[in-house]
């Protein structure tokens, strides 16, 4: 087992031109910077898909939480193929499914609706964050 002291990465997809991307980099940038800054740091993943060492070894030093948009998992699988350890993967588009006729916003702005779900997310993410920092790893 990885030593329980050491920052968690939250790895967010790109998710570019959608709104389920916006929420993604918000959730991680809510862990990480506002949440628990002292227990995580995110990664960019282009950085990881295209190979960067530091980027490679990183994920196959820490647990990591991946953060996807959309089904193509794109967080997910490129930290599996770098050899992450993934504590959880949370899935934007699963929430939707929580937030029934939610307005989210657009890919470039949240409203009301998109910054409840950022906050959803981002509770779960932290819960697991601290779960494994206390060596509850689920």
């Amino acid at each position: 087992m990885k030593d329980t002291k050491e920052k968690v990465l939250v790895i967010p997809c790109s998710g570019i031109g959608k709104v389920q991307g916006l929420i993604a980099r918000e959730v991680a940038l809510q862990v990480a910077d506002e949440r628990l800054p002292e227990h995580t740091k995110t990664l960019c993943l282009a950085l990881l898909v295209k190979g960067d060492e530091e980027a490679v070894a990183a994920i196959k030093a820490s647990r990591c939480i991946t953060i996807d948009g959309c089904q193509k998992l794109c967080s997910n699988k490129n930290v599996e193929l770098a050899g992450g350890t993934i504590l959880r993967s949370i899935k934007v588009a699963e929430a939707f499914k929580d937030h029934k006729g939610a307005q989210p916003g657009t890919a470039t702005k949240l409203e009301t609706d998109g910054w409840q779900i950022v906050s959803d997310l981002a509770a779960t993410g932290a819960g697991e964050v601290m779960a494994a920092s206390e060596g509850k790893e689920q």
